[in-house]
């Protein structure tokens, strides 16, 4: 259920905070609860090889030193996660550059 404007009106009021600030702060809550979590999947994965960035996760594979399966596919996803976290980076500072 959507949040009417009156609700976010009467938060503001009762924060002592603008509307523009509340709605500010909110988007970049939102914005870094959801890039810790996409870095806790990063970790996760590099955790898992033993390595510490995508590129070094890609050399142990082609050099032979992780199986390739399921390697491969999380190479993929660590490196979405990695360029989901850039996005989320710019966001953020195009926030902060407009506020």
């Amino acid at each position: 259920m959507p949040i009417t404007k009156e609700v976010i009106k009467k938060v503001a009021e009762d924060t002592g905070v603008s509307i523009d600030e509340l709605t500010t702060s909110g988007v970049l809550a939102l914005l870094r609860e959801k890039k810790r979590k996409v870095m806790v999947d990063r970790l996760d994965v590099l955790a898992k090889y033993g390595v510490t960035s995508a590129g070094e996760l890609e050399k142990k594979i082609k050099d032979g030193v992780i199986a390739e399966h399921p390697a491969w596919e999380d190479l993929i996803l660590l490196e979405n996660l990695e360029a989901g976290i850039g996005l989320i980076d710019e966001d953020i500072k195009a926030i902060q550059e407009s506020s």
